[in-house]
């Protein structure tokens, strides 16, 4: 516990602090946001999300809409026709289950229970899952995915042996829930940053001294 707070430290100092997000906006707009970020980087995906706003500014009327319509205005986060179809598919199994688009109930309900509604609809794997239960619905959940799993394991926080789902049910463990939302986007602004797959910057990682995998 010691390491894990020296490690969350180190990274509040370089990356400042992430507070929970308890936002009152529609789960879904950060659902479908993660959709269009897939393949992209974010400036084009959140261009993209706004445009979708601005063209149709309810999920009912990108319900309703044309997929094409709802390619063209995606356009800019790539792969719009494949994006597309699965937001429509999604709007469409959420329509079905609830008679409407608003997913905050699943702020009042159990983690199993937001995770068995949001793991049925397609397409939607068990990180994009952990995200938004953490990030949207500020649920006790450690998101891991590639990012989160090279750094950890590079920090000798878990076995290199243990499969993403066995990272995260560790990692849960072993941080202390407070600090989830804060450590997840910091460890993720690491990997994309400094952490990198073939070409780790050891040399301007704030955790190099706490880091045995420093080259």
């Amino acid at each position: 516990m010691n390491r894990i707070a020296k490690i969350h430290a180190a990274l509040e100092r370089h990356y400042g602090s992430k507070t929970p997000r308890r936002a009152s906006s529609n789960p879904l707009d950060d659902l479908i946001l993660t959709i269009l970020s897939q393949k992209t980087g974010d400036m084009n995906s959140r261009g993209a999300f706004r445009m979708l706003r601005q063209i149709l500014p309810t999920w009912e009327q990108v319900h309703r809409a044309p997929e094409s319509a709802l390619a063209e205005a995606i356009g800019s986060a790539g792969l719009a026709n494949d994006k597309a179809a699965r937001i429509k598919v999604i709007l469409s199994q959420i329509h079905h289950a609830q008679g409407h688009f608003d997913l905050t109930f699943l702020r009042d309900v159990s983690v199993e229970e937001a995770t068995a509604f949001l793991g049925r609809l397609n397409g939607i794997g068990p990180k994009t899952v952990a995200r938004i239960l953490l990030v949207s619905l500020g649920k006790p959940v450690f998101p891991v995915d590639t990012r989160i799993c090279r750094v950890v394991r590079r920090l000798g926080l878990v076995s290199p042996t243990l499969t993403p789902k066995k990272v995260q049910a560790s990692l849960q463990l072993i941080v202390p829930s407070p600090i989830f939302s804060s450590m997840y986007v910091n460890l993720e602004q690491l990997g994309q940053k400094t952490c990198k797959t073939h070409t780790p910057l050891c040399d301007d990682c704030p955790l190099s001294r706490l880091c045995p995998s420093v080259r």
